[in-house]
């Protein structure tokens, strides 16, 4: 039987991962940050935005399904690995997303990650605030 890497459990852990390398896909976006020794783990994040519970643990499924194939010989050594779930993840079929986590993990193990988004400016919010 094979193991399968660590799952981040803390907040501060997700937080920590997006300061990394970003590789976007069209079904998701990859978050790969050092973890200071502690092996390979993985955390995956769905938000509401795309779909109800039902939809979202589909989601987390094949998602974790993917990352036990991949981590183990493809991750990044002692690197937490994140999925951020995309609008298009579910449509996809699972060879697509397969392909597309070993290229996403391909240029973060090159260190080509992409380039961020900015935010937009914060504007007051008129006069008396």
């Amino acid at each position: 039987m094979s193991r399968h890497p660590q799952v981040i459990a803390k907040r501060a852990d997700f937080l920590a991962a997006n300061r990394g390398i970003r590789v976007a896909q069209p079904g998701f976006v990859l978050l790969a940050y050092p973890n200071g020794g502690r092996d390979k783990r993985y955390g995956i994040t769905v938000t509401k935005k795309i779909g109800n519970a039902v939809v979202r643990n589909r989601m987390k499924r094949r998602f974790r399904e993917l990352l036990w194939a991949a981590l183990p010989e493809r991750g990044l050594p002692d690197h937490d690995h994140v999925l951020i779930g995309r609008e298009g993840g579910l449509e996809r079929d699972f060879a697509s997303l397969a392909a597309e986590l070993d290229l996403a993990l391909t240029r973060a193990s090159q260190g080509k990650g992409d380039r961020r988004r900015g935010r937009a400016p914060r504007t007051s919010r008129g006069p008396g605030r």
